[in-house]
């Protein structure tokens, strides 16, 4: 859920790339076809190498598809390849591009403080499951960070960007696509590992920007996150669609999860669907005698 901001150290260097480059470049994709095309677009071929992400598969894998696993195929495969094309740009040494003592971390570190405040330091720094350092963030300073987002969004692309092409952000069926197109403009979401969903907001309730970051205690489970964040969407005026129908169980959102004047409009966000098109539909003519 970082890559906006680690990405913000080379704006002026991808200002020349496509939009769907640029969309790329911060998403965290499902490694399908036009992602891997965009991802592949932004180095040229004999460049391809220098990236290291892990070898991995697609995330979601329709019917009995096979793929062998390769680095482009990886979810943080469009955030390298900016990256590389960004050192190349900026005249950095690719070479170590993933380690702690690289330009790039430290351009990160710089592009954190400005949220953060100059005398921020983080507790841990440790190698992400891509590869990359990352840093320790308390859930308040994740949501500090993301509420900057919303005041700086028409400082460079990133925000356009997401906006532009939600499917390259994530892929099918995933939580933060799925808000991006229900908030219309408004909302920037990004999913991260290990159960975060952070949120970025334009409302007029919250002038200087609001920053929302959900995060599951028992780790990822996109099922959870996603009616949480209906119901943090639905109190703000955004109807984010449920794909999750429940048969046997049904999710309660207790009232402290929202501010305490939008408790009375939580009460009328439905936090599930009663209905399931595709098993509740009518397959006759009910007005036929």
């Amino acid at each position: 859920m970082m890559k906006p901001f680690m990405l913000k150290a080379f704006t002026d260097e991808l200002e020349d790339c496509s939009w769907e480059q640029k969309a790329i470049a911060v998403a965290s994709h499902n490694g399908d076809t036009e992602h891997v095309a965009a991802a592949q677009s932004l180095l040229a071929e004999p460049e391809w190498p220098l990236m290291l992400t892990p070898l991995d598969v697609p995330l979601i894998q329709f019917g009995r598809q096979v793929r062998r696993p390769r680095r482009w195929f990886h979810t943080c495969s469009g955030e390298h390849a900016a990256i590389l094309r960004g050192c190349r740009k900026k005249g950095w040494n690719r070479a170590g591009y993933t380690l702690p003592t690289h330009e790039v971390f430290h351009a990160y570190m710089d592009q954190l403080r400005k949220y953060l405040g100059p005398d921020w330091t983080p507790l841990r720094i440790a190698k992400d499951g891509c590869g990359l350092p990352t840093v320790s963030n308390t859930v308040s300073e994740l949501a500090q960070i993301y509420a900057g987002l919303v005041r700086d969004k028409d400082e460079d692309w990133i925000w356009e960007a997401m906006v532009r092409h939600p499917d390259l952000v994530g892929g099918f069926n995933r939580l933060d696509s799925t808000v991006l197109k229900a908030g219309e403009g408004r909302v920037i979401a990004k999913e991260g590992a290990d159960g975060l969903l952070g949120l970025a907001i334009e409302h007029p309730d919250y002038p200087k920007g609001l920053g929302i970051v959900v995060k599951i205690a028992h780790g990822w489970n996109s099922q959870a996150t996603w009616y949480v964040a209906r119901a943090l969407l639905g109190v703000l005026g955004i109807n984010l669609r449920n794909p999750y129908p429940l048969h046997r169980q049904k999710a309660f959102i207790v009232p402290g999860i929202v501010p305490e004047h939008y408790v009375d409009v939580l009460e009328t966000v439905p936090t599930w669907d009663e209905w399931d098109p595709d098993q509740d539909r009518w397959n006759y003519d009910t007005e036929v005698a």
